[in-house]
């Protein structure tokens, strides 16, 4: 059952880019049965959060499935009171929205691959132009175990400092951004780099690296402004894949 009106139109706008987003995570298969989830906070209660209502699979999120959650961890709304939401979720999250309100997007997986190059002591390598995107803007945190204690979120924060990215050590990856299209490409790029690395290493070849200079210069030109039009056609072209379900994740 929709609740479209039930909700502003605000937020049932972004209630319907995040189940698009959820979708566009699973086309990509970058699922974890129902574990891992993203996270958008609305635009109109900045102190609220839509995630994912926990057991529902990403390939058949709804707008109207999607959780409103504060800061606190309460379900805001009487309608979504039967909704079960992922513990870890709500701790991950509430930590970012709450300590960087520019940082709207989030988003949280468990690739194999994101999770060898997490378990890897040296981290990301900067060995492609996808991993060239992070270099000197990637952080790290260590792992304390299932993310279910909010005393872990004054240290995830303080790891984060001001990047967008982040590798949690023996766990997965860690990303957040402005907006959903921002937030999608830094996934991407992320999950593509790990992807590559592992590859790369299965070789046992000798791995070739481009110099410093090259590595600042690449980490810059992803970082200027400019590249915001091509993150925002990303993301046009991402939703297109899913197109066909657009009645379907705005129900």
């Amino acid at each position: 059952m929709t609740i479209k009106n039930l909700v502003t139109a605000a937020e049932w706008q972004a209630r319907c880019e995040l189940a698009a987003l959820y979708r566009i995570i699973a086309y990509y298969k970058m699922t974890d049965l129902i574990d891992t989830h993203i996270s958008l906070r609305l635009p109109d209660q900045p102190d609220c959060f839509l995630i994912n209502q926990y057991g529902v699979a990403f390939e058949k999120m709804q707008a109207s499935t999607l959780v409103k959650i504060n800061h606190a961890g309460a379900v805001v709304e009487s309608y979504e009171q039967e909704k079960p939401v992922n513990m870890a979720g709500f701790v991950i999250h509430s930590a970012i929205h709450a300590a960087h309100p520019h940082l709207n997007c989030v988003i949280h997986t468990h690739t194999a691959d994101g999770i060898a190059v997490s378990a890897q002591k040296h981290g990301l390598l900067p060995i492609s132009q996808h991993a060239l995107k992070f270099y000197q803007y990637l952080a790290y945190h260590e792992y304390e175990g299932v993310a279910l204690s909010t005393d872990e979120q004054e240290r995830m924060i303080a790891d984060l400092a001001g990047h967008r990215a982040m590798i949690l050590r023996n766990h997965g990856l860690l990303v957040a951004g402005e907006s959903i299209a921002r937030a999608f490409h830094e996934i991407y790029f992320l999950e593509r780099a790990c992807q590559a690395q592992i590859k790369a290493l299965s070789g046992g070849a000798e791995l070739h690296y481009p110099s410093e200079e090259v590595c600042v210069k690449t980490a810059k030109q992803f970082a200027s402004p400019l590249v915001e039009p091509i993150l925002q056609r990303a993301w046009l072209a991402a939703l297109s894949l899913i197109e066909h379900q657009q009645a379907e994740y705005s129900a």
